[in-house]
Formats: C-alpha cells, structure tokens, sequence
C-alpha cells in the first residue's frame, strides 16, 4: 500500500491547507514582484529615470529590477537561518509582509517631476526590500509544501508553490491591462492609475497572511526541534560541506530564470510597446498577451509537477530545457513578425519549456540537502540561480538589441542560458522518494552529484541511485 493511500483524512485535509497556504502565499508575493518589473518595462523610466534620457532612462528602470535580485541572498541567508533554527512558518509570514509592505509603499512614492533624486533613491530602497523578501519567501514555501506531502507526490506537491510564479505575473498583468486598458487609459495611467496595482497589495497581504497563519508547522522541521538538532549556523555547515551542490542547483536554475524574466522582468513588454521600435503594439494588448503566457505557464508548470513524479525530476529538467533551447530564436522570429496572433503563438511555445523547466524545481532541492540545512541550502540555491538568471536579464537583453539592432543576440544568450542549466542538471542525481527526515540524515549526506560515489555506513535501501 503507497503512503499516499494510508494518509487519514486528517492528514490529507493538512496537506490541502498547505498547498492552498503555500501557492496562496506565492501568488501574492511574485503578483508583488511582478507589477513592479511590469511597470519598469512600460513607464518607470518617464516617471523615475526621464533626465537620463529614453534610452538610458529604460536601462536604469530595468537595472532597478536586476539590483533588487542582489539582495535576494541576504534575505535567503536570514531566512535560511533562521528557517532551520525556528522553523519554516514563521519565515513564510515574516517575508509575506515585507513584501506587501515595500510593494504598498511604491504606491505612494512621490516621482522625479516632484521629488528630484530623491524619488528614484526611494525607489531603489524599497525594490531592495522586494528583493530580500523574495530572497527569503521561496525557501520556506517549496518545504512546507514538500515536507508535508508523501514521498510519492513531492512532485505534486512541490509544484503549487511554483504556480504562484505564472498566477502571480497573471494577476499583475490582468490588473495592469484593467488600469491601461479601461479605468484609467492614457495619460491618466502616468498620472495615477499605475498607483492602484501596487496599493491593492496591502489587501492581498491580508489574505495571505490569515491563511499562512493557519497551517500546520513543517513535520521534519518539528521533528529536528524536537530532537533539538537545529544546526548552530546552518550557512557555515552548507558551504563547507555542500559547496559544490549549491552552485550545480543554482545553474540548474538559472537557464530557466533567465528566460522567464523576458516577460515576467518586463523586457518583452517594452520591447513590443517601444512606439519607435519595430512591433509598436498597444499596452493593453501586450498585456493581455502576456498574461495569456502566464496561464499556458501555469499549465504547463502543474503539468511538471506530475511528470516529476513519474518520470524523475532530472528527467522532466532535461524535457525542459531542450523544449526551452528549441524555442528562443522562434520566440523573437514570431515577435518580429509584428502580428499580434503570432505574438500568442511564441509566449505559448515558449511557455511549455518554461513551466517544465520549473515546476520539478522544489521537490528536486528539497531532497537534494540535508535536513540540518535545508531551508539554507534551497533558498541560498535559488537566490543564487536568480541572480546568475534573471537579475539583470532584462537589461543584458535591452542592451544586446540597442547594441546589435538584433533580438538574434538576445536569442543566443538565452541559448547559451539554457544550455548551462541543461548541462548542471544532468550532473545532479535524481533522488526521488529519499528520506527526507533527520534520522536519515547520513544519507542525504551523500551522492547527491554523479561525481559522488559515496554510500552512508548503514546503506538505506529504500532509493536506488540513478
């Protein structure tokens, strides 16, 4: 008889009331992240940067997006901390309202027009509590998520906190194309209307934060505490024993972040909205699309998270990423087409790659690291893959195509993106169905990469090496 089908009801009903809690609490942090990267695309560089000028004004919006990801290890490695010494819940709250509070307040910055330098400082500052928010946030969701479900749905399970990603950029875009497109169109959305999507976060965090508060803590985190095996300064024990582990899991990440941030850091809103440019599409019609991408990645991503239990986790990457490959130069051929159903066409080629080179992501580091330093290891990983990836991908593509006039360069670099991820992944063993608590902790030790041929003293086995 599987786990999965000896569960009682009482434990099925937790495990809906995590997963429910977890891509809940996603939703509204990555909605939060989102309408800020979408905003930077389409008129931050008017409102914030206009003295340096059209071009120069979108390179310093996008690097706005791109710093808030250097502080996303700051906020992984306190999070990471304290998440393996107090537990994993309180992190998941902590890092909720800090991300509504910086979003709320971005909705009453005062602009350039009023403020001189001092409107883009503060805006500098706050996109940097985004980012140790979000540096922070991940970790905590993807093992609540993990560590409550069987080992036979881990996949399943650990795939709802990664669909807060798509909903979360579906619900920035939907809000953006309500503003543009019908409350407030034209110059009332430079005047006040991109206000809205930002203040309607403190609403968002309320809601979050009630249904945070009422799951269950993590049970293998219960288990450590309880066994009082908290590890004195996790970060220290990860790096000096799990180095290499932690920059195979961050490259393993960073192909697919890369990409995404195309459109989820704004690049390709600005690229097709760019009245000067060569597609001149409408804002509203953009954004639309754009949330078209965030559904059909969203599908895709859930779609993941079964084939990760059926198939493997590596297996389902290595799916993935050759999907991903395939598709950067028809993305852009298809853009450039100027054809707004061609533009549908690339974000839905585009997005089976995506969701399947993301949605394997939680389950796969979670059984990857210890259980002393997990919260560390997989939030240290992602903060790392996300500034490798996406942090100034928006940027880095923004320049490519002002430099070579080109999106064939954008187009290389996402190749070369995705080729290091595919190349990291196939260097990681998959571990689906280990252990994951602390009493098998010699395990998870070990043979994590192919170069690891170690086995624990007292050999479990329950896991075949693949």
């Amino acid at each position: 008889m599987s786990i999965a089908h000896s569960q009682t009801p009482a434990q099925r009903a937790n495990q809906r009331r995590v997963a429910f809690a977890t891509i809940i609490g996603t939703t509204i942090e990555w909605y939060d992240f989102f309408i800020y990267a979408t905003a930077a695309g389409l008129i931050f560089a008017e409102l914030f940067f206009k003295p340096a000028g059209a071009q120069i004004g979108l390179l310093l919006s996008f690097a706005s997006v791109g710093i808030s990801f250097l502080f996303r290890p700051l906020g992984a490695f306190l999070a990471g901390h304290f998440g393996d010494k107090i537990g994993r819940r309180a992190m998941l709250v902590i890092t909720l309202i800090l991300m509504g509070a910086a979003t709320t307040l971005i909705g009453v910055l005062p602009t350039y027009a009023t403020a001189g330098v001092m409107a883009p400082i503060m805006l500098l500052l706050l996109r940097i509590l985004q980012g140790i928010s979000a540096g922070g946030e991940w970790g905590g969701a993807v093992l609540m998520a993990v560590e409550h479900a069987p080992k036979d749905r881990r996949g399943r399970a650990g795939a709802f906190p990664q669909l807060g990603v798509p909903l979360g950029m579906l619900l920035a875009s939907g809000v953006m194309a309500l503003m543009t497109g019908v409350i407030s169109p034209g110059e009332q959305f430079l005047q006040w209307g991109w206000r809205v999507p930002f203040l309607l976060s403190i609403v968002l965090i309320v809601v979050g934060f009630l249904v945070r508060r009422a799951v269950d803590e993590s049970p293998i985190f219960e288990e450590i505490a309880a066994k009082k095996q908290q590890t004195k300064v996790p970060i220290v024990e990860l790096f000096r024993k799990h180095w290499l582990l932690v920059i195979l899991a961050a490259l393993v990440f960073a192909g697919n972040n890369a990409a995404g941030y195309m459109t989820t850091g704004g690049f390709l809103q600005a690229y097709t909205t760019n009245p000067e440019g060569p597609i001149g599409f409408e804002r509203t019609d953009v954004l639309v699309a754009v949330a078209f991408a965030a559904a059909m990645w969203f599908i895709f991503t859930l779609l993941s998270g079964y084939l990760a239990d059926t198939i493997g986790r590596k297996r389902t990457y290595q799916i993935g990423f050759t999907s991903q490959a395939l598709c950067v130069f028809p993305l852009f051929w298809l853009i450039n087409s100027a054809s707004l159903p061609m533009l549908y066409l690339a974000f839905a080629l585009f997005a089976v790659g995506l969701g399947l080179g993301y949605g394997p992501q939680a389950a796969l580091y979670s059984e990857l690291f210890p259980a002393s330093v997990r919260f560390s290891g997989v939030s240290i990983s992602y903060a790392l893959g996300a500034i490798i990836g996406g942090a100034f991908a928006p940027m880095i593509a923004t320049a490519l195509v002002q430099a070579t006039g080109t999106t064939t360069s954008v187009s290389i670099y996402l190749s070369c993106m995705t080729l290091i991820s595919l190349t990291a992944v196939s260097l990681l063993r998959d571990r689906k169905g280990i252990d994951l608590s602390i009493n098998n902790q010699a395990e998870q030790e070990i043979g994590a990469t192919i170069f690891d041929k170690r086995r624990p003293a007292l050999e479990s086995p329950a896991v075949p090496v693949k």
